[in-house]
């Protein structure tokens, strides 16, 4: 009996000590390692293809991780991969424990976590927490009668009288969010598609079952999850109907104040034991968290730092122009709301090559950019093509839309399937991406905007990406340095100290398309010297070390300087 109780003893100790091992920080400061690595959103259908029937899989990023390697990635998101009926291309799961046969099986995603340890990269996946596809086998039961097992799994409700939904919701993909049942005669609640009903977070048993699958993919290797739609995981009890706004969107409904289905408080306190739940493994949690403002944004952080550690700021990718103003404005707020969270677009959002580029000068603006976020104080999220300078190639005709969005909206929404085309890796017929068509048409930029062909150009947005990368894993200042603004009235450059106890980095960002010459006097800071070694520029003929008094920079360049003492 008491060797039975020592066994048992070890194994408890073994446990926690394995956790605390894990949630252990990676340097002095207390850093986690999420905190110092940069993050690359990988939408699977569109990476690389390695069985050649125009829809990317597991195997394809498989045999693309030494190239993240090489880039500077240390950890990827991986939207959703799970079996589904592709109503919402994997944002309707059917099964959050396995793979979807057109990605590949469970063992291709046992092998990608092995290579990708091997290598040093985390892996994250994207987390669907709202709602499941009616094909899952909870809804199947749930709808089956009013008395069903998991019938309280989903919202349904009685309407207000014959064809009448309960009251005035709109789904965020147009018309009603409730849909009838005549079997049962209620309604299910959808804030997505009909096809992808809202689970009951009221319900204890729904929570149990979700965190369950966030600890059975911890157990497989997983490092985090990216929560998809946090902000809609409960609803009024009451179902008040929301206020009508002027105006009608882009689907013909009316305007319409979320003000009941959206950021209820009650999501604070899931949030919370999800946490609890990712600090047993060490693990990162990365909201989808379209706030209005900072203080909505600091709010998912938690009061005690104990709810998401990754919250997304959007609100710099709102920033849809090169305005030094505005993103000091973005970045000083987010930096002292909690650990700074930087996207420039995603597979939801068009791609920054588009909404930053004049046209003329797009890939000189691509550095800039990626000068701005990769050089920040905090954590970068990089979306899959925009270190080679991806564009959209969004659909010319309704008939050539995928997304239902466009389909629903067009001609007014075009849908996203523009941002999610994909991945051009060389020159060759469909960008090397696949030997047969793809689900998506590439751009003709793919000709000129590819893997093989950047790889070969000192000069391309690819090797510039490379250089910042290597220069933020290397350099401590810009790794752990606090956020120093400089020049702060300078409406055409941003300028900025990275400043790490005595050593500190300057980056300076033209942000207009004229020469332009700035100034510093950083004795203040403790920089005497006036001078700086040059570690990356785009402007030509820039000296290894610079004179601080005069600064030239060329139209949308990029200097990057060690400062001496």
């Amino acid at each position: 009996m008491l060797t039975r109780v020592l066994k048992c003893l070890i194994v408890i100790l073994g446990c926690f000590g394995g956790m605390f091992a894990q949630t252990a920080p990676t340097d002095a400061e207390g850093h986690q390692w999420w905190q110092h690595a940069v993050f690359y959103e990988i939408y699977p259908r569109s990476f690389a293809d390695s069985n050649n029937n125009g829809i990317g899989d597991l195997n394809g990023i498989t045999s693309k991780l030494d190239y993240l390697k090489d880039l500077g990635v240390d950890a990827i998101w991986i939207t959703p991969c799970y079996p589904s009926p592709q109503v919402d291309f994997g944002y309707d799961v059917s099964d959050y424990e396995n793979i979807d046969p057109m990605y590949g099986t469970l063992k291709d995603f046992d092998r990608l976590a092995s290579e990708a340890k091997k290598r040093g990269i985390y892996i994250i996946m994207d987390f669907v927490m709202n709602h499941t596809s009616d094909k899952h086998k909870w809804f199947i039961d749930s709808e089956s009668s009013k008395t069903s097992a998991h019938r309280n799994w989903y919202v349904w409700r009685d309407g207000k009288g014959p064809g009448q939904p309960p009251n005035n919701w709109l789904s965020t993909f147009g018309h009603s969010a409730w849909k009838f049942d005549p079997k049962t005669g209620q309604w299910y609640y959808h804030y997505f598609y009909p096809e992808q009903p809202d689970l009951n977070w009221r319900n204890p048993a729904v929570e149990k079952a979700m965190f369950d699958v966030t600890r059975w993919w911890y157990q497989r290797g997983v490092s985090g999850f990216r929560l998809d739609a946090v902000d809609t995981l409960f609803e009024d009890p009451d179902l008040r109907d929301n206020p009508i706004l002027p105006g009608t969107n882009k689907y013909g409904d009316p305007n319409m104040q979320d003000k009941y289905n959206t950021k209820l408080p009650e999501l604070h306190d899931v949030l919370r034991d999800l946490r609890k739940v990712a600090d047993e493994r060490g693990a990162v949690l990365i909201g989808e968290t379209w706030t209005k403002d900072i203080d909505e944004l600091k709010r998912y952080y938690g009061d005690h730092s104990n709810e998401l550690q990754m919250p997304m700021d959007f609100l710099f990718a709102r920033v849809d122009k090169l305005s030094p103003a505005e993103f000091r404005k973005q970045i000083a707020g987010v930096d002292a709301a909690g650990w700074p969270v930087y996207v420039l677009s995603n597979h939801d959002i068009v791609r920054a090559y588009n909404r930053y580029g004049d046209g003329q000068h797009n890939d000189q603006i691509a550095k800039v950019m990626a000068g701005l976020y990769l050089t920040l104080r905090g954590t970068p999220i990089m979306y899959y093509g925009e270190e080679i300078g991806m564009e959209n190639n969004d659909p010319k005709r309704k008939e050539d839309v995928k997304d239902p969005i466009g389909k629903i909206g067009w001609p007014k929404e075009k849908g996203r399937d523009g941002e999610r085309t994909p991945m051009q890796w060389n020159d060759s017929t469909n960008a090397g991406f696949s030997q047969t068509a793809p689900w998506l048409p590439v751009p003709p930029s793919y000709k000129t905007h590819n893997v093989a062909g950047e790889l070969k150009d000192p000069d391309s947005i690819l090797q510039f990406y490379r250089r910042v990368l290597a220069l933020r894993h290397e350099n401590v200042a810009l790794r752990d340095g606090q956020y120093v603004p400089l020049n702060e009235s300078d409406q055409n450059v941003l300028s900025y100290l990275r400043r790490y106890k005595d050593e500190a980095v300057l980056v300076v960002l033209n942000m207009s398309g004229s020469a332009q010459k700035v100034s510093f006097d950083l004795a203040g800071q403790g920089f005497a010297s006036g001078k700086a070694t040059t570690l990356l520029t785009t402007s030509s003929g820039h000296p290894k070390e610079a004179a601080l008094s005069e600064v030239t920079l060329e139209p949308f360049a990029v200097y990057i300087g060690k400062l001496s003492k």
